[in-house]
């Protein structure tokens, strides 16, 4: 079953039917055709103000971005950390195979 997408107008009016004019959650629910829990849901996020609502969003969005360069920044940091695949040759190694070539 696929879950329905309901357009931010109708969470608002149905929210308002709820918060305003005092309907119960389950009668406003039953009569729209959707989960009384959706309501809540709803109701919990448009009850804010829009200006809120909007502070909450780019707060979200700022914490994904910071969670990003987290996991960016914690990756680089590892690969630094690894141990190099070759161990460096000491430079008298170095000449003396030089020599041995020549």
């Amino acid at each position: 079953m696929s879950r329905q997408r309901y357009p931010e107008e109708f969470k608002i009016e149905a929210v308002k039917q709820v918060t305003e004019k005092g309907k119960p959650v389950a009668d406003v629910a039953q009569r729209l055709g959707m989960s009384v829990h959706s309501l809540y849901a709803w109701i919990k996020v448009y009850s804010k103000p829009q200006e809120q609502r909007q502070q909450d969003g780019d707060q979200q969005a700022e914490l994904r971005k910071l969670r990003a360069e987290l996991k960016r920044v914690t990756e680089e940091r590892d690969i630094l950390k690894r141990p190099p695949r070759t161990l460096p040759r000491s430079a008298a190694e170095v000449r003396l195979h030089q020599e041995a070539l020549d």
